[in-house]
């Protein structure tokens, strides 16, 4: 079965580390993104998700990505990991990210 607690990195070079799945799928951990397009300087950024544990091993996830430390937005992955070649676990996920913005009318904006 997948498990994905430990390092996971991305084709960019961005990086996550989950400390614990628990029994029940909950999991936290730290996101070191490679990309940005916010002034201050990256830095980690918690996270929090959920795994669906499916006994074929080839479970849903997603996650919660608060980027306070160094910008205004939020991001939510959600994804599925595969048993790839040779029992290598492996990851594809899809985002979207919540920029913030001054007033309502730029809302159509915010997000990508």
């Amino acid at each position: 079965p997948c498990n994905l607690t430990g390092w996971w990195e991305n084709d960019l070079g961005s990086k996550m580390q989950v400390f614990k799945v628990g029994n029940d799928g909950s999991f936290s951990g730290e996101y070191h993104t490679a990309v940005s397009s916010a002034k201050r300087p990256i830095q980690p950024s918690p996270l929090i998700g959920s795994q669906h544990l499916d006994e074929d091993g080839q479970c849903t996830f997603g996650f919660t990505v608060n980027w306070k430390k160094f910008s205004d937005s939020t991001a939510v992955f959600v994804g599925q990991c595969f048993n790839g070649d040779e029992g290598k676990e492996v990851l594809h996920t899809s985002w979207l990210l919540r920029e913030k913005v001054d007033s309502e009318p730029d809302d159509w904006r915010a997000t990508r």
